[in-house]
């Protein structure tokens, strides 16, 4: 199966005017908000790039996307008011919003492109995408600097794109969407958001006293990073991989009829996990980890306010030996993946606030480790500025977070066939692209049934 190349040959002009500070249009309440013991956990402090792509609408002629996003962003801070302030950290680690309403920043750009020019097949890797959100210098850190960056991109065929970059200790991509949902209602002329926040970070902090009450293995002591960890930025690879139909009915066919009551997030994860393994070649006999982002809203029994905006997720782990994922059934990953996404409970997600205020806030396991989530129901494509909703929407790249190589996401995606189904960007360093994206051919091109893998000089070899 070959990735979903865009137009990586794909050049053009950015013209930005000087990034500007936007703060909320009324007073607002000066006061410092602390964030939740899921908040401010180490594995969470980095920014979040988003990108959304819009198409010109006849109906909106004559009105100004940048103009109306940047109007509509004051309004809408002086409902989400801790957005414009600034991140400090206290005692412990502890993270907090002084909320000083000194803004979000906002930049002003053109583009010397159209979108057609971006082609039919509009996903990760963008092209010139450090232009279409510019990385303002000393704006990357997590304390005391911007809590959001925005770029607004005006295109020469009247559409544009919206690209935005969040301190992911603020809230996950639920509470993002649900922000800038509110950016577009007020842009539509609405005078207060549809659902208002509510920060309540409090229902998501440690118990007083804390105590562990569950198994977290996802943050055991950290053992020294691999090659693949460390590679040079300059040769890590972005590409992304459709899942529709076709590919979906292929993976699924090498599971056993009893086995198939499985989503195909499931079906997804489990068998990029096991090519991706393949790909990196550990030794057969280290351990490998999926996490699982699960979102929690709907696992607690007194489910969250609706309105909450905080990050309500953990990182849901399950554990095996690269040998035994890559040499047992294909059904052996799956039911792993199964596994980790049903960990997560009321319990587990204040025994997790407990565990963060205990051992101050710990970084989850990287070592061999593979962090999938699943955005498809997230919504960044049904946010409309006034323009209609986005043809993409979702995260600018893969290889966010800490570790390029560590993560992926899934979302919706409809490719030039017209079919639906999901897409997943994944970074490697070049090598390793190479060998899973023959891992992924085997299966999906040439049909052949995934095969226990054999052992090599104690390097998982050969292929699916």
């Amino acid at each position: 199966m070959a990735s979903l190349s865009s137009k990586s040959d794909l050049v053009f002009a950015v013209r930005r005017r000087e990034p500007e500070l936007v703060g909320p249009a009324e007073a607002t309440p000066r006061e410092v908000k602390p964030l939740s013991d899921i908040d401010d956990q180490d594995g969470l402090r980095f920014h979040i790039p988003v990108v959304q792509f819009y198409r010109y609408d006849p109906s909106m002629a004559g009105k100004d996307p940048v103009e109306a996003i940047r109007k509509a962003l004051a309004k809408t801070l002086v409902f989400y008011y801790p957005f414009a302030g600034r991140l400090k950290e206290g005692p412990g680690r502890k993270l907090m919003v002084d909320c000083t309403a000194e803004g979000v920043l906002f930049i002003e750009a053109d583009a010397d492109v159209t979108l057609n020019q971006f082609g039919d097949n509009l996903q990760t890797p963008f092209p010139c995408m450090d232009e279409l959100l510019y990385d303002v210098p000393g704006s990357e850190e997590m304390l005391n600097t911007p809590l959001l960056l925005i770029q607004v991109t005006r295109l020469k065929c009247g559409g544009f794109i919206f690209a935005i970059r969040l301190n992911h200790s603020m809230c996950d991509a639920t509470g993002l969407v649900q922000f800038l949902s509110a950016v577009g209602e007020i842009a539509r002329g609405m005078l207060q958001p549809s659902v208002l926040p509510v920060w309540r970070r409090e229902i998501l902090s440690a118990r007083d006293p804390p105590r562990v009450t569950c198994t977290h293995p996802e943050y055991d002591e950290q053992v020294p990073y691999t090659t693949e960890i460390s590679t040079p930025q300059d040769d890590m690879v972005n590409e992304s991989f459709f899942f529709g139909p076709t590919e979906l009915a292929t993976v699924r066919s090498f599971l056993p009829s009893h086995k198939l009551r499985c989503s195909n997030f499931e079906v997804i994860t489990a068998f990029i996990w096991r090519c991706r393994t393949i790909a990196l070649q550990p030794n057969s006999d280290e351990q490998v980890r999926i996490l699982c982002i699960v979102n929690a809203r709907a696992k607690l029994d007194s489910p969250l306010p609706t309105g909450y905006y905080g990050n309500a997720f953990a990182f849901s782990p399950a554990i095996t030996t690269a040998g035994k994922l890559c040499g047992n059934p294909f059904e052996y990953a799956v039911e792993l993946v199964k596994k980790a996404k049903a960990n997560i409970t009321r319990e587990y997600m204040h025994s997790l606030a407990d565990l963060m205020a205990i051992k101050g806030r710990p970084q989850f396991i990287m070592e061999n480790s593979f962090l999938v989530s699943d955005l498809k129901l997230a919504g960044f494509r049904q946010v409309n500025f006034g323009w209609g909703n986005a043809i993409y929407g979702g995260l600018s790249k893969g290889g966010i977070g800490p570790v390029p190589s560590l993560g992926s996401f899934f979302v919706p995606f409809k490719n030039d066939k017209g079919e639906e189904g999901l897409l997943t960007p994944i970074c490697l360093s070049s090598k390793a692209m190479e060998r899973f994206i023959k891992e992924l051919d085997n299966v999906l091109k040439n049909h052949n049934q995934p095969t226990r893998v054999g052992l090599n000089s104690g390097f998982i070899g050969s292929s699916l």
